[in-house]
């Protein structure tokens, strides 16, 4: 057999097939029998010790699901979140695998299309806080209004965080239907950067608490992988900090003070009216708006238990107070994944992809990805709109 000249490094080359290996979730006993080698020549490949020959790197490039180009494409960009997601003790749910497995999908997808359409990505990252000593809810509390701050929010209500998370941070964000007990995941890979993973299942209000919970570990634990799922103890300050960065930087405790005296002025009793203006206001859900007053001391610890045994604040009751306004707008899969269809779209004009491959990248079956196309070529009608290159 005959070694090819790569120009990668075996050490550089050899990590790359770690990567996509643990990635594929196979272990090195199966891969090198795969290979027809044995464990321990995979062994000295993956640590660069032995170059791989171009038989055994096609070979194991097809046993792994990747292209034998892509590996030894010298700009390739590697994505290896999986393997950061299976070290944290919450992957023990098949759920959790597979959530974990379709964001590092959705991030691949997004470079790819990225390097063949010559495009980079931007960020606008906020410098990262450190969790001190103390009170970890005050910190938080004060870096969320810190953040507002520095993007230009004041104290109003956020109208779409996730768009916000997209297009002024830079973050990469994703939404599609996931198991049920997964609200979210994050990630931070230097290569990147930033990425979120949201349940589109989920009501919008949820939807919102996921991706403000998500930007608090964005914040504060940048480099830490995170799943977050609502029945989760808050085990750690890190998870703390989380929630209450999310509460803080949705329902900014000044805007509530001064909501809740608004609204409330003149009645004697917290009412299910109040709660359910307040959190349509704040766009978040009824219970951590009830939870919020609670905090700020504007009513009583306990007041969400007692709506709770004395029959709850319903979506039938936030529909008489709020009309149509109380209906969640129907979710589909990809809502909120506004560049990577933008981008699936452009190379898709240019014949760099298939309608096939478009659908395996955004994750999406054909039928979603003909009506993405088609509203794509409807909006092209008039050569007044092109852009200038």
């Amino acid at each position: 057999m005959t070694k090819v000249n790569f120009k990668l490094s075996p050490v550089a080359l050899g990590e790359r097939l770690k990567v996509v290996r643990e990635t594929a979730n196979i272990t090195q006993d199966a891969a090198a029998k795969a290979a027809g080698i044995a464990r321990t020549t995979l062994v000295s490949i993956e640590k660069g010790q032995r170059a791989a020959r171009l038989e055994e790197i096609q070979t194991l490039s097809r046993f792994y699901g990747v292209s034998a180009n892509s590996l030894l494409r010298r700009d390739a960009v590697h994505v290896d979140l999986v393997p950061r997601f299976r070290s944290l003790p919450e992957t023990s749910d098949s759920g959790v695998e597979q959530a974990a497995r379709m964001l590092n999908d959705l991030v691949k997808a997004e470079v790819e299309l990225e390097n063949i359409l010559g495009v980079q990505r931007l960020n606008n990252y906020p410098a990262e806080k450190t969790i001190l000593p103390g009170d970890v809810r005050k910190q938080a509390e004060h870096d969320a209004q810190s953040l507002r701050n520095w993007m230009g929010l004041g104290e109003g209500p956020v109208q779409n965080l996730i768009a916000l998370l997209e297009l002024q941070l830079g973050i990469r964000v994703y939404a599609r239907k996931l198991d049920a007990k997964v609200s979210g995941l994050f990630a931070f890979d230097d290569a990147v950067g930033a990425c979120v993973l949201i349940n589109a299942s989920h009501r919008t209000d949820r939807r919102a608490q996921t991706g403000a919970h998500e930007l608090g570990h964005f914040m504060a634990t940048r480099r830490r992988p995170e799943i977050y799922q609502d029945e989760k103890y808050e085990n750690s300050r890190e998870e703390r900090y989380a929630n209450a960065f999310a509460s803080a930087f949705l329902a900014p405790a000044r805007a509530v003070m001064e909501k809740f005296k608004e609204l409330t002025i003149g009645s004697t009793h917290l009412t299910r009216r109040h709660i359910i203006l307040l959190a349509n206001y704040f766009g978040v859900s009824r219970q951590a708006m009830v939870l919020r007053l609670e905090e700020l001391g504007l009513t009583k610890k306990g007041t969400w238990d007692w709506f709770v045994d004395n029959g709850g604040i319903t979506d039938e009751q936030a529909r008489q107070v709020l009309g149509s306004a109380a209906d969640d707008p129907a979710v589909t899969d990809g809502t909120q994944s506004s560049r990577l269809f933008l981008l699936a779209i452009e190379a898709w004009k240019k014949d760099l992809i298939s309608e096939g491959q478009m659908s395996e990248m955004l994750k999406l079956d054909r039928e979603n990805v003909r009506e993405l196309l088609d509203e794509a070529e409807e909006d092209e009608i008039d050569d007044l709109f092109k852009l200038p290159h």
